[in-house]
């Protein structure tokens, strides 16, 4: 483990009261940044990504899931709902820059933690929230999810070919985004907190962040109510090479489908179909063709020709390639560690980089409670009654 005292973040206090994976994700960017991130766990239980994947009864409050976004935070169990739990909060909010939680609204207020109370004891205090469709309006009450939010925000309706049925992408697409609208938001109410010295509430949800990352489509679709659908380009495609999938995109240069053409070593499909217009029309004709050309190829064959024309293309590989590839080492995106409970197993790194350096492990993913003692001592406190 490392110590560092030149992260970006180092001396912000944050309390974290999330789980699962919206807001963890969210807070283990702070964390990686140097913010001491104290988790609020519920005494015996903890966050819900400790025990809801899989896991023996040895490994249950240490789920792989768990761990991948718990590192660099520190854990302490707290019964909320008791009346010694919450003044301990009161007590740790007083030295706080930043509190985050991601219950359904007015969760926090019903505990006695909402905005209103914490800011009486901090008012410099940043109270962050992550929830699934926003504070107000028709589906706040609505148990946020990721896979709802990508139904409900239309991402889930618009597949790359218009006959192959809509269905819900396997990574939490939604859950990774709001947390980095909510670390986003964090960051950005601290540096206001520095010019005026006051915090404010900062809210983010699921819901939002999916019709964000939509903005192109939204403006297109507002325009020409047509849909703008970038994987269903003429030349852009998933072919099969005689050993396995590739990808191959037309774009980004003067005449694509002509250097593609070159590169399969095939007559210039330009010729009768020398524009977009042309090549949106006779999408199927092109697409067939390419097909057919890159099928006589194996993989490494294709991908060395169409790279010999600077024509986007990549191997379809599984997270485990890409995760024994060179290039994820050079990028410090690999942590090996070795967890106590787990043992030795690879974590996604921090992709962000600072002076180009990789952020530092500080500490693994906390046991629950594991710093209980060790946070109420550090404040004074005294911890009866606290779980």
């Amino acid at each position: 483990m490392n110590n560092t005292s030149n992260t970006p973040l180092d001396g912000i206090r944050v309390l974290d009261f999330t789980q699962a994976e919206q807001g963890p994700a969210g807070t283990l960017m702070l964390a990686d940044f140097g913010a001491d991130v104290i988790k609020v766990e519920r005494p015996g239980a903890g966050d819900l990504s400790r025990h809801t994947v899989g896991g023996t009864s040895v490994e249950a409050l240490n789920n792989p899931t768990y761990v991948a976004m718990n590192r660099n935070k520190r854990s302490m169990e707290i019964d909320t709902k008791s009346e010694a739990g919450k003044q301990i909060i009161y007590e740790l909010v007083k030295e706080m820059d930043v509190v985050v939680n991601n219950f359904r609204p007015g969760v926090m207020d019903k505990l006695g933690l909402g905005y209103e109370k914490l800011k009486e004891i901090n008012p410099g205090i940043i109270f962050a929230s992550a929830t699934g469709y926003g504070p107000v309006g028709p589906y706040a009450e609505k148990p946020g999810q990721d896979m709802v939010a990508q139904a409900l925000s239309g991402v889930m309706a618009v597949t790359a070919d218009a006959s192959i049925p809509s269905s819900i992408y396997p990574t939490a697409l939604c859950d990774y985004t709001g947390a980095m609208h909510l670390c986003q938001g964090i960051m950005a109410a601290l540096i206001g907190r520095g010019k005026t010295g006051k915090g404010r509430k900062v809210e983010v949800c699921l819901y939002d962040s999916m019709l964000s990352m939509q903005m192109q489509e939204a403006a297109y679709w507002s325009k020409y109510k047509q849909v703008l659908n970038w994987a269903a380009m003429p030349l852009a495609g998933h072919f099969m090479a005689t050993d396995g999938p590739i990808v191959v995109i037309g774009a980004f240069m003067p005449n694509p489908l002509k250097a593609m053409c070159a590169a399969l070593e095939i007559d210039d499909l330009t010729v009768p179909y020398p524009d977009m217009a042309s090549q949106i029309k006779n999408k199927a004709l092109i697409q067939n063709t390419l097909r057919q050309e890159i099928a006589k190829y194996t993989m490494a064959d294709a991908l060395a020709r169409f790279d010999g024309q600077d024509v986007l293309c990549a191997p379809v590989r599984t997270l485990s390639e890409a995760m024994d590839d060179p290039q994820t080492k050079i990028n410090h995106m690999k942590i090996e560690i070795d967890h106590p409970i787990l043992g030795k197993m690879d974590v996604v790194g921090c992709p962000v980089h600072f002076d180009g350096e990789a952020v530092s492990l500080r500490h693994m993913a906390p046991q629950l409670g594991e710093h209980t003692e060790e946070i109420l001592r550090e404040f004074g406190l005294d911890g009866k009654n606290a779980g």
